[in-house]
């Protein structure tokens, strides 16, 4: 197997060759000495908040790193999987990234500028306007904010309920927006809040227990329920925000046509739609927007992550009609980040000009094609799923007791007798009328008759969130970084760079193939036992105190101290 990146020691023969840390530069501790980086590690654990989250699951010090992979103080290489959780489009430390950061440091100019305009600004904007989705750019306006992702989120919420007068919010199970107050409202795992949670649609554990075209469906002649029935509780509310591809919610892309759906219901009420392309965005999913899969645009889209280039920059492009905010209304003193910028720019060109989402669109169907056929061999890997370079595995017990369907009915398309009709093309030509939304129809109703293809008519199998951070744990052993999600944290999910290599993506499947089968001679040999249904995050979290229901976990957060590699 060719793999263009060194492979770690620990790699399994028959799989990848070794490499001793003598070839990587690392020093070696004098006989008796511990390494430096365990001392780094122990001061990390005595002196950080108990809120850090990766650094539980990742003992590692990584020192140096190029495109997919990561060097730890300790001499290992490793392939990263996790990318920043999805910031690093390009991979880590590209050249067209640092030469643009260079070209800035060298040229003199000011690197805090609070919101005033530079050179470096109005080629970023310039940029990120000729990626936008028709019928958004020309009519846009754009607003920097605090850096971080769950910022541009609070903005959004802001200009909506300023913008509109209204002060709810619709927005859907298993969603997750940010772990600021608004932005924790908005999640999935929100405690007593002022916005009205929806049933976000999906094939494998289907809110309705049926899966597929007529799952959505419901899901959507539900939302327009809670709309339209003047004693639902929910009045109009500001907007509706949602992710085209729920990434911490485990990984569960949206139907195309179901999207379309959306933005005909948001349009015909005049509600405004917000897009959270936080992790969805350039290139990810297949295409430089996920909203493109279904053409829909949004009202207003959130971005973040990716568009900084790996520095922290954060968005949010909106509909100029509703540029209603005075002087201030929202503000932060770094929102004017000329470095994120000017990396900003030549990440976005480069997947541009490189097509980088045509090529994610093609290397991740080819993997999850493989994921597919490592399904078949073990029975413990419930669904795979994904779009694009954007890919969840759900670890199950497939032993375990699954509670029935809502029905009993197989994932099929639904019968015009039924009395669900399926989603068809009027749907999405009606959601483009004031909202430039019915581009894609067809490729839309297509993925959707699909999207099931993996999934049985059986009820889904119990989430087995020990049998995940097994997986994890042996791929990190393995010298490849993956992370969890998804609402048991039974999720293993692939998040590589675009720049990804056909050898490199084997590379990444082949350590994972492995890390199942050790997973499975561990199972097999009764080393893993699941704690059963209940608090599985919290019973996977030994010696911590019990979490209260408005702590939600971050994204990705294992919520427990996973074992050194």
């Amino acid at each position: 197997m060719a793999v263009t990146e060194p492979v770690p020691e620990e790699a399994p023969s028959g799989r990848s060759t070794g490499t001793s840390p003598a070839g990587t530069g690392a020093v070696a501790a004098p006989p008796g000495a511990r390494p430096a980086h365990e001392g780094i590690l122990r001061r990390q654990s005595a002196r950080e908040s108990a809120a850090r989250t990766y650094a539980r699951a990742l003992p590692i010090v990584p020192v140096r790193a190029r495109g997919l992979t990561i060097e730890g103080a300790d001499g290992r290489r490793y392939l990263d999987c996790l990318s920043g959780a999805g910031t690093l489009a390009l991979g880590h430390n590209h050249p067209v990234v640092l030469e643009a950061i260079r070209k800035v440091l060298d040229s003199g100019a000011p690197l805090h500028v609070l919101d005033l305009a530079t050179p470096v600004k109005d080629a970023f904007i310039t940029e990120l306007f000729r990626t936008l989705p028709a019928g958004l750019a020309d009519h846009a306006r754009v607003q920097f904010c605090g850096p971080a992702g769950t910022d541009a989120v609070e903005a959004a919420l802001k200009l909506v309920r300023a913008a509109t007068g209204r002060t709810g919010v619709l927005a859907f199970t298993g969603a997750y927006h940010g772990m600021t107050a608004g932005s924790l409202e908005a999640s999935g795992g929100a405690f007593d809040v002022r916005v009205a949670r929806l049933p976000y649609p999906q094939d494998y554990r289907c809110p309705f227990g049926v899966g597929g075209e007529r799952g959505a469906e419901l899901a959507a002649r539900w939302t327009e329920s809670v709309l339209d029935d003047p004693k639902s509780g929910v009045r109009r509310p500001a907007g509706m925000i949602l992710e085209p591809v729920q990434g911490e919610g485990g990984v569960i892309p949206a139907p195309d046509a179901w999207m379309r759906r959306m933005r005909q219901i948001t349009a015909d009420r005049s509600i405004p739609l917000i897009a959270d392309e936080v992790q969805t965005g350039v290139g990810r999913t297949g295409a430089f927007w996920a909203v493109e899969h279904s053409g829909v645009t949004p009202d207003v889209m959130v971005l973040s992550k990716a568009i900084g280039g790996s520095l922290p920059l954060a968005v949010v492009v909106y509909r100029d009609d509703l540029d209603v905010w005075e002087p201030g209304a929202h503000a932060g003193t770094f929102r004017g980040n000329q470095l994120a910028m000017a990396a900003g720019t030549a990440t976005l060109a480069y997947v541009r000009e490189n097509r980088l989402a045509e090529r994610a669109a093609t290397l991740g169907a080819r993997m999850l094609d493989r994921l597919r056929s490592l399904a078949r061999e073990f029975p413990c890997l419930g669904d795979v799923r994904g779009r694009g370079l954007m890919i969840g595995v759900e670890l199950v017990d497939p032993e375990g007791e699954s509670g029935p369907r809502g029905i009993d009915a197989p994932l099929v398309a639904t019968r015009a007798d039924d009395g669900l009709d399926a989603f068809t093309e009027a749907d999405g030509a009606g959601a483009g009328a004031g909202a430039g939304a019915g581009a894609g129809a067809s490729a839309g109703d297509a993925t959707l008759r699909t999207a099931s293809r993996s999934t049985s008519a059986q009820a889904p199998c119990p989430a087995a969130p020990a049998l995940a951070l097994a997986v994890r744990r042996e791929c990190l052993r393995r010298g490849l970084i993956v992370e969890l999600g998804g609402r048991h944290a039974s999720v293993v999910r692939l998040l590589p760079p675009l720049t990804i290599t056909d050898e490199q993506a084997a590379a990444v499947l082949d350590r994972l193939a492995d890390a199942m089968t050790a997973v499975s001679r561990d199972q097999a040999r009764g080393q893993i036992r699941d704690p059963g249904h209940g608090d599985r995050a919290q019973a996977n979290r030994p010696n911590r105190p019990r979490r209260h229901p408005e702590q939600v976990p971050r994204q990705g957060d294992p919520a427990e101290s996973a074992p050194s590699a």
